[in-house]
This record gives structure tokens, sequence and C-alpha cells, in this order.
């Protein structure tokens, strides 16, 4: 069959209404689609004739009628509705022969029917079009006719690390605003095409190293490259922009979980045995298998890390994002927070804790203050056998930080007064700015704590960084705690845009310019100066936003100093990044630094972060 609709088919000028929306949207490129919904499809249409050769379907808005297949998922749940698949290929590589059909309501089909379905083709694009994410192909307003039962299914095509190319993706058109939807697919070549000339189509894997845990939404993240930039802990290191990991998959479940429980695994794990169902593809990691037929997990033993005590003459210092703290979270974190603290972190002299929420969490009402949060905090620190940690910080103004609404996260110091002291200078508050004067030959800030800028627009709905001076063995430290902004707006790593649009960066490009050049103000009051800028910056270490922090020599990104296959604090869709960093001023030469993992990793988290501990003599 060809893969197009038959030249005897009737054409109009017209544009459909769901065209022109997708041509508007930027899905389609002008002229990839030109008939009208109504028109009829008279000659038989085969599943490959709808998925076509390029990710948008050349059929996309039109009826079509008597499409014929076997199922081989069901989808009760969520997106309810079905896949079904030619057992006739066209060995065009490029074109699927499995399609999805959305019902809107549970499917009245099962397994192995072999169906005939008349619909509408049209592309959904899982998170809507501002999210630049890919469209799924499918067949909407169905109707379904079973023609016999309980047929052998079409045999699943084998996505093998020989199979998947190591090349991600093709340079998006710059004629369609670097979209790839309108390029032929090449499987042979990239990553993304080999995936998408499998939408909807029947797949299976083989034993696969588990990349990502078991989340909170019942899916995990295999690898089917089990070399492909791994380290000693399992993972896969996502090192550069052009290093994409092309082997990593989401694995879901077709089965609901009431049904049956989703496997929990860890990072380095592996999903045993065969796994098999159809290639969807969703809003949240993309290119997903959605199991039938699950392989079961093995265990390899992750174990949570520890770092050292640092000795008499260093100084620890660390930073922690413990994921929205407040009061009315369990006990149980705040023990299982504390703990890690006191175990895992080696009790540091100084915690720069990201995401420490105001006294009733959420609610939005207007209150600011979080010594309760802290109270808290620190009295199940003390409960552990740690130190009874004192603290600073500066409450925000109501709503101004962003993160979650009514929460009013900030950044807190914690310090252990029997190892060290803090300097209180006149401490600010949310919209006044610390400065740097000079005191006896060196450097002091006139607030401490303060807030660096808080009336640049960098930090807009954006937590404000907060200085700090310290005194540890006589010698002045300047500590500033950061949580820039999110990646939040980012397109994903399998958005229609090659190389995807990274808006965000633009926001934390800025805040990094501002505390780079605060870490300058204090270094040329005074050349020798200790400062440690850390926090969850929200980045990569090749990131522009770490360049711009870097810029001028003020700091270095500790992070560096480790091997690559330790370098990351954060576990997204199968990618092991850094998001946590601590960076020096060229004054601390010499220091030990430790991305501590304890939580990325795992299934079960106390947070979705790493901390990370810097010890030196300063």
């Amino acid at each position: 069959m060809p893969s197009s609709l038959p030249r005897t088919a009737p054409r109009t000028a017209a544009v459909s209404a769901v065209v022109a929306t997708a041509l508007a949207a930027g899905l389609l490129a002008a002229g990839t689609a030109t008939a009208t919904a109504d028109e009829a499809t008279a000659t038989a249409i085969r599943i490959h004739d709808i998925q076509g050769t390029t990710r948008i379907s050349p059929l996309a808005g039109q009826q079509v009628s008597g499409v014929s297949g076997i199922v081989t998922g069901v989808r009760t749940y969520g997106s309810r509705g079905f896949w079904f698949q030619d057992p006739q290929g066209d060995d065009n590589p490029a074109t699927s022969e499995g399609v999805f059909v959305y019902t809107g309501s549970v499917p009245t089909v099962a397994v192995g029917d072999a169906v005939t379905v008349s619909g509408t083709v049209t592309e959904y694009v899982p998170g809507g079009t501002s999210s630049g994410n890919q469209s799924l192909t499918q067949i909407t307003r169905p109707t379904v006719t079973v023609t016999s039962s309980g047929n052998p299914l079409p045999a699943p095509t084998t996505i093998t690390a020989r199979s998947v190319p190591s090349a991600y993706a093709p340079e998006g058109d710059p004629a369609a605003g670097g979209s790839i939807n309108g390029l032929t697919l090449q499987p042979g070549s990239y990553a993304l095409d080999h995936y998408e000339s499998l939408e909807g189509t029947n797949v299976r894997i083989g034993s696969s190293r588990v990349v990502g845990a078991t989340s909170r939404h019942h899916e995990l993240w295999v690898t089917v490259k089990p070399h492909e930039n791994d380290n000693r802990r399992g993972g896969t290191v996502y090192g550069s922009y052009t290093s994409q990991n092309t082997g990593r998959l989401q694995i879901q479940s077709l089965t609901p979980i009431a049904q049956q429980p989703f496997p929990k695994a860890n990072v380095g794990d592996w999903l045993t045995g065969t796994t098999e169902g159809p290639l969807d593809f969703n809003q949240f990691g993309g290119y997903t298998l959605t199991a039938r037929t699950l392989g079961t997990v093995a265990d390899r033993g992750l174990e949570r890390e520890t770092t050292e005590k640092q000795q008499r003459g260093e100084l620890a210092v660390a930073t922690y994002n413990v994921e929205n703290l407040d009061p009315s979270d369990p006990q149980g974190k705040f023990d299982a927070l504390a703990k890690a603290v006191v175990d895992n972190l080696a009790s540091p002299d100084i915690v720069a804790l990201e995401e420490i929420q105001d006294n009733n969490g959420a609610k939005n009402d207007g209150t600011v203050a979080a010594d309760q949060t802290l109270k808290k905090f620190t009295d199940a620190i003390v409960a552990a056998g740690g130190p009874a940690y004192e603290w600073r910080t500066i409450d925000p103004v109501n709503n101004k930080d962003g993160g979650e609404p009514g929460g009013n996260i900030r950044q807190v110091f914690l310090f252990n007064p029997e190892r060290v002291s803090f300097t209180d200078r006149a401490a600010g508050d949310a919209t006044t700015a610390t400065g740097v004067v000079q005191e006896k030959g060196r450097a002091a800030l006139t607030h401490s704590p303060g807030r660096i800028d808080p009336a640049n627009p960098a930090w807009d709905n954006s937590r404000k960084p907060l200085a700090g001076e310290f005194t540890f063995r006589g010698r002045t430290v300047f500590v500033i705690a950061n949580h820039f902004g999110s990646k939040g707006g980012d397109e994903s790593l399998v958005s229609h845009r090659q190389p995807p649009n990274r808006s965000s960066e633009v926001k934390r490009l800025q805040q990094a310019q501002a505390v780079n050049a605060f870490v300058k103000d204090i270094l040329h009051v005074q050349r020798t100066a200790d400062v440690v800028v850390l926090g969850d910056i929200n980045d990569f270490e090749f990131s522009e936003t770490t360049k711009a922090l870097t810029d001028g020599g003020a700091l270095h990104a500790a992070v560096t100093s480790l091997p690559r296959g330790e370098r990351y604090s954060y576990v997204y869709q199968g990618n092991s990044q850094v998001l946590d960093q601590i960076l020096t001023s060229p004054s601390i030469r010499r220091f030990e630094y430790d991305s501590v993992h304890i939580n990325a990793e795992f299934a079960e988290q106390n947070s979705d972060h790493d901390p990370q501990v810097l010890r030196f003599r300063p």
C-alpha cells in the first residue's frame, strides 16, 4: 500500500478546522495536509498510511474508515483508549504500523481482537501546544467493529542497544522555527526518529538497567544501552547538551495499580526478563513503553552514601534542598531529614537549606515566618544526636519568591555555634540589599544576614540570595545561599523543536550575573576573602548559568573536581544531572567535595535532591 492517500482519493483546496488549528500552532508545516474532514476515503486506508513518514500524519484532520488491525493494548484509566496494529507492514522503516484510538471512555475491545476502526485522524499534543512537545497521532471519535477475537498479536519490535542510534535528533528546520515535524524520519540515524517510527507499535525490551527510580506516579526509567555514560552506582550521567543518553525509555504499566502494584526499583536495579507493550508518547517523559507484560525487578542493593566527618581544622559547608518542608509534614519526614544531616552529612558546620516553607505551609493567609518549621527541624536534629544548630534567615514578602503559593519558600543558614559563629550586622529585610564595605582592611557585609540585590528584576517571583558572614577559627567566611529559578517552561528533550527552547535559562543567567557581581565586590575589597556560593542552582555544571557564576575567575564550580560519573545531584527522566552546586573563591585552593547520594536515585526519598558537602581549611 502507498504511504499516502491514493491518487484517486478526492481532494479540495479547503483546510479542515483541525488542520488549520495545527497549522496555527506550528505543528504542521504549510502544505502538509490540505484535505477537509468530510473527505471520504473510499479506498481502504492502512495504519502506515495514517502514520506516514513524518511526525505529522498526512491524513491529519481527515475521516478514515475501515482501518483494520489487531488490538495490542487497552488503557482503561487516564487517556482511555486502545492501540491496534496492522500485522502486514509496508516494509518502510519510517512508517509505524500501530496507532492509538482515543475513546474517552473505557474501551469495549480486548487485546487480540481484530477490529476495523473509522474516525478522525488527529494530532494530539500532550501538555498543549505551549509545551513544545511532539504530537501523538491518533484516531478520535471512533466507530469500532470487532470482527474476531483471540488472534495472535503482531510480533513485537525489539528495541536494543544496537537498534537505537547514538545520535539523538536531527537539527530542526530553521524555516519551521526549528521544528523537526516536517522532516522525513531517519530511524537508522537518530534516536528520536527511531522511537517515532515505532509510535503505537507493539515493542519489546529485554533485561535493562534502571536509570530512574520508581516515582510516585508509578513509572520508572531504564536504558537499553547498559554502558552509555554509566557510572558506578548504575545511573546514566547527563554530561552535555549534545549527549542525550539515547537508550533511555520510560516504563509504565497498562494494568491499573489497584489490580497490580507497580514494582519498586532504585537506580542500578535491573528490570529483568521481557517487557512488552505499545510504545506511547506522553507529556511526562515522551516515548513510553506501556507494558502489557512487565519484567521483574532485580534489586542490586544500592545504598545511601555517607560523607566523611570534617577534621578539627576543617570547615564543612553543605547545601540541602529539603523539598517544601513545613510543620504540617509528618514527623517522619523531619526525623528522616534530620538523620541524614547527622549521619549521612556528618553534621556540617554550616548548612544552607532551600525550600523551607513558612509556619503553615501552602495555606495562603499571609503568614511568612518560618520559626516553627525551623524549630521542629533543629529539634529533630538534636534528637538524632546532632548539634543544637542555630539559624539565620530573612522572611520574604508574601508570595513574592515563587514556589508553592502560600508556602513562601526561602533559604536558611543552620550553623553549629560550638564550631562556628555568625556575625550579625544590622540584619536586612526582604527588600533591603546588603552591600560590601571595608572594615579594618577586610571585607564586611552591611547587613548580615542580608539579601543580594533584591530589587533586581532577575529575582522577580524568585528566591533572593541570602548572604551571611561567619567566623571559623578567627577567619571570616562569606556564605551565599541560593535557589535560582526553576526549569519550568523549558521544552523537553523530546520537543518537536531541536534543539529545544530552554527559556528559563534567561532568568538564571541574570541571577548568576548578579551573584557573580556581588562576589567580585567582596574580592575587590579583599582579594583573599573566602567566599562560598552554594544552593539549588537549578542548572548544570556546563551551563551558561555556571559560566556566568564563574566569570572572571571569581568562583570555581567545585563539582567539576569530581570524576564525571559522580557529577549529579538529581535524577530526571533517567538522566543523572547536576542542579545543586557549591562554588568557591580563588583563596579556597584545596578542598574536598562530596555529592552525597541519598535521595535522587531511590524510590523512597526524603527529598528529590541530593545534598552537597564541601570541606576546607580557611
